[in-house]
């Protein structure tokens, strides 16, 4: 076992994944969001995108296990399982795409998507009619196909309870349970299909150190009266991580 992950820390360009996955952690912990639009334009220029997509996987799904059992008692069931519902239809499908993507127009769509959805989000875009259960069923399968195909399963059902008039607790509450069912139903897709090789879940579970590390302080540095200077600091890190992103910048980056 120890042979693992010494083979995985000796990874190419390891310090630069350590590096995003600490930096995702962070802008997770102080603004909420944004794991996958900072880490996976990165890692996409790196290792393969299935890799990409298990080590996201692993070292996000340790992150709010301990939160699962507050998030249990205040998300809204029945959205949470028209989600769910939605995940599981769609997720194959960004799965099956995902094993047959070229690592170049993989970058092109990771970076693309996240630029798209921080535009979004940027903006303030939403929804202003009344959420409808169809509504939310359809967010759930466009976040399990993005999810699948890129690993950003996230910002659609962000978007969608932008709209809502639930309580915060609540819409935290099944963002988180959502997201959590994308991690382990990406694991059951991946170990079904033979995806997941041993050295990659190696990877992910050392990336998950500095993950954690990073959530931990950005949680420490969050002061509610800042919120939107830290939004504004999100916004940027994803930014630069997607343009990174695009092969059209290759060679200008230290890993390239």
């Amino acid at each position: 076992m120890p042979d693992i992950f010494a083979a995985a820390w000796g990874q190419d360009h390891i310090l630069i994944l350590a590096a995003a996955a600490f930096i995702a952690g962070l802008v997770r912990g102080f603004a909420g969001f944004g794991t996958a639009m900072v880490y996976m334009p990165v890692a996409g220029q790196i290792i393969s995108p299935v890799a990409a997509i298990i080590t996201l996987t692993i070292m996000d799904i340790f992150g709010p296990l301990p939160n699962v059992p507050g998030a249990l008692h205040f998300a809204n069931k029945r959205d949470l399982a028209r989600l769910w519902l939605g995940l599981a239809l769609a997720l194959p499908l960004g799965l099956f795409l995902l094993t047959r993507l070229e690592p170049q127009l993989f970058r092109y769509l990771v970076s693309a998507i996240a630029l798209v959805m921080l535009v979004m989000l940027a903006a303030g875009l939403r929804y202003h009619g009344r959420l409808t259960g169809a509504m939310t069923l359809v967010a759930g399968a466009l976040g399990g196909f993005l999810g699948g195909v890129s690993g950003l399963a996230g910002p659609p059902v962000i978007m969608l309870y932008m709209a809502s008039t639930l309580p915060a607790a609540v819409i935290r509450a099944t963002l988180l349970l959502f997201l959590v069912g994308v991690d382990v139903l990406m694991l059951a897709a991946l170990g079904l299909s033979g995806q997941l090789a041993v050295a990659t879940m190696a990877l992910g579970l050392l990336l998950a150190v500095p993950f954690l590390v990073g959530n931990v302080l950005g949680g420490l540095l969050f002061h509610p009266g800042y919120e939107r200077i830290y939004r504004a600091v999100a916004y940027a890190i994803i930014a630069v991580s997607a343009l990174s992103g695009l092969p059209l910048f290759d060679g200008g980056m230290p890993w390239s």
